[in-house]
């Protein structure tokens, strides 16, 4: 069954942001759906589609790679569930 999740990164433009956050989700065996990106006043934001069906590790031990390999790089990476993110986002 496939799992998606969205991961969202913000902060200020630099490169190889993309590279980054895309290496960290091979390691953890996630695959990367769908990606779009803006540079909006120097500041970098950008969404991912990713599916952790295959993630070599518990979730939370990935969502919390992804925000301290953030924290490092100097931007905000986030991840939220689709289900979640589809629950938070129905009105």
């Amino acid at each position: 069954m496939n799992m998606k999740a969205v991961i969202t990164v913000v902060g200020t433009d630099q490169v190889g942001i993309l590279a980054r956050v895309s290496g960290m989700c091979a390691e953890a065996g996630v695959n990367v759906d769908e990606v779009t990106q803006s540079i909006l006043g120097g500041t970098f934001a950008m969404i991912m589609l990713v599916d952790v069906s295959g993630c070599n590790m518990e979730y939370t031990a990935f969502a919390q790679k992804l925000a301290e390999g953030g924290r490092a790089s100097g931007v905000d990476i986030h991840i939220t569930r689709q289900e979640v993110f589809d629950a938070m986002h129905r009105i």
